[in-house]
């Protein structure tokens, strides 16, 4: 039996950088996720007796909405659900799951890096046939539609059983097929890596150790790691999802890692450590005595790819965000492919890999991913270190140091402010843009302002034009920063600061990051008045 079921409109629910992200509690409110759920099934069109691809991070109140979303695909016409075991997808094995079985669409429930437990974050994201996130004109619409709903569609039937695998065939007709959550993702890996050079790397005592943080990439290292390419038991930390992902900040950063990181930098370290988030579509890389950056582990990837079966022929662009920094953007040019600086969030790459513009792709923010999939993919990532590592024999300082020596060295940080007052930092961007067409000529301090602007694209593939998408102040000698308010928080605002400097010389390679970027950080402070318009004498974190 279908029942319709009438509600009253939230006012809240505009999706952000990667869909709609609240509190638990909000979500819990009466018809709170129904409202969103069905706003997003009116917005489309011709997915009658169609596949909906639905899973999530296991994060708290993960197996309550899948129940709803199921019944509501079922009440609105969807003929197949494929959910993972125990409501288990990771963003990226998500991805490949909406492509690989030519679904219409997928119900992503994630709020990503974010911390999760019964006051903390939840989220909800709809991804289009082509795996990836949908694009603007569809989030739009849904939010439009989530301001005059006044009904929504749920079938009357009882709870699926998340946790056996098999299909079973609902009343009113649709199939609901519970999946392995690893199977489909493992074998598409063992694809794209040379995993017999990986196991022999490993088997001559390669050291790994990845953390999962409690997180959805666990069983997915787990059974890739340690099952497939022979890693000895207990390099896979961590790796059962938990609700609350143990109490701790699922985001793999060297903060929420640091145990990680001081065991790297340790005499005894392994060779390679890792770590991924939430959803399993961010990375962590850090070698033996050698962090590295998000910026730099895209530049040396893209710059390596052609080592892995998957990428043999080579890549035929590269697509960063705009805050990343430039690293990438000299590989590109010193190899003659193409080169694209998009907004943030993974959609804008989406166009690029689906007209085959661009093959590898990335973000400051620890994600990188390539064409394999439509969302960025941490474990993609690191396997591609290792296939890298394995067919060069050299460690990942080695790497690095050889990387710099030949494209030069982009020295990186961002600077989060987290929890800031929503007015208090909208009154700081707004005042920037104020300023933008002052600057240019003018010195802070003694750097010299060459050009300065709100970043605009023009989307080369569907000709859209995205705005507003983060204030650039660019210096001479190829140094800059930028400040952008992230749309991934849940509470206050989030002001991310990014810092860069351009090294070509290699006797200046090896500086402190933040003794080299100190004036740039000190233009940053000057010409914002971070503190005092935020009350933050310092950053959130440093990264």
């Amino acid at each position: 039996m279908i029942k319709a079921v009438p509600t009253t409109p939230y006012l809240d629910q505009k999706p952000g950088t990667s869909g709609l992200r609240k509190k638990v509690p909000e979500f819990q409110q009466p018809n709170y996720a129904e409202n969103f759920i069905q706003s997003i099934f009116d917005s489309l069109e011709g997915f009658q007796g169609k596949i909906l691809v639905i899973g999530g991070d296991g994060r708290y109140y993960n197996r309550d909405v899948i129940q709803k979303a199921i019944k509501m695909a079922a009440a609105n016409g969807f003929g197949k659900v494929m959910v993972g075991k125990a409501g288990i997808l990771s963003t990226p094995a998500a991805s490949h799951v909406i492509r690989k079985y030519k679904a219409f669409g997928g119900i992503i429930l994630s709020a990503s890096h974010n911390p999760g437990g019964p006051t903390e974050d939840f989220g909800i994201k709809y991804n289009t046939g082509n795996g990836g996130p949908a694009p603007e004109k569809i989030t739009d619409a849904i939010f439009e539609r989530t301001k005059v709903i006044d009904s929504y569609k749920i079938a009357d039937f009882p709870d699926v059983n998340l946790d056996r695998i098999g299909k079973e065939e609902m009343p009113g007709g649709m199939i609901v097929s519970v999946i392995d959550s690893v199977e489909d993702y493992a074998a598409l890996m063992e694809e794209l890596f040379d995993f017999g050079a990986i196991r022999n790397l490993i088997s001559l005592g390669f050291r790994i150790c990845f953390d999962a943080m409690s997180a959805v990439t666990g069983p997915y290292a787990k059974e890739i790691l340690e099952n497939r390419l022979g890693a000895p038991l207990g390099s896979v930390r961590n790796f059962k999802p938990l609700p609350d992902f143990g109490g701790h900040h699922p985001d793999p950063n060297l903060a929420n890692c640091h145990e990680l990181y001081e065991e790297m930098m340790s005499d005894d370290a392994p060779d390679f450590g890792a770590a991924s988030d939430g959803d399993g579509d961010r990375n962590l890389i850090i070698g033996k005595g050698a962090y590295v950056t998000p910026s730099d582990s895209l530049a040396i990837l893209a710059a390596n790819a052609n080592l892995a079966p998957g990428y043999s022929h080579g890549i035929v662009g590269i697509a960063r965000s705009m805050p990343t920094s430039g690293a990438a953007d000299r590989v590109a040019e010193k190899r003659g492919i193409g080169m694209y600086e998009t907004p943030t969030g993974w959609k804008f790459f989406g166009n690029l890999l689906d007209a085959g513009m661009a093959t590898i792709c990335g973000e400051e923010s620890s994600g990188t991913g390539s064409n394999h999939v439509r969302e960025k993919d941490g474990l993609w990532a690191v396997l591609l270190w290792l296939n890298i590592l394995a067919v060069r024999g050299e460690s990942v300082a080695d790497i690095m140091s050889q990387h710099w020596a030949t494209y030069g060295r982009n020295y990186y940080s961002r600077h989060d402010y987290e929890g800031v007052d929503t007015d208090a930092a909208n009154g700081l961007v707004d005042a920037l843009r104020e300023k933008l067409p002052t600057l240019p000529g003018t010195k802070i301090g003694d750097l010299t302002v060459t050009s300065a602007d709100d970043f605009s694209y023009n989307d080369p593939v569907d000709k859209s034009v995205s705005n507003h998408q983060g204030i650039r102040i660019l210096f001479e000698g190829g140094s800059r920063i930028v400040f952008r308010l992230s749309g991934t928080g849940t509470s206050g605002a989030t002001l991310r600061l990014y810092i860069e400097r351009y090294e070509p010389d290699s006797t200046r390679h090896n500086i402190e990051t933040q003794a080299a970027l100190a004036d740039l950080i000190a233009a940053a402070q000057s010409v914002a008045d971070i503190s005092g318009r935020t009350g933050r004498p310092a950053p959130t974190v440093i990264t």
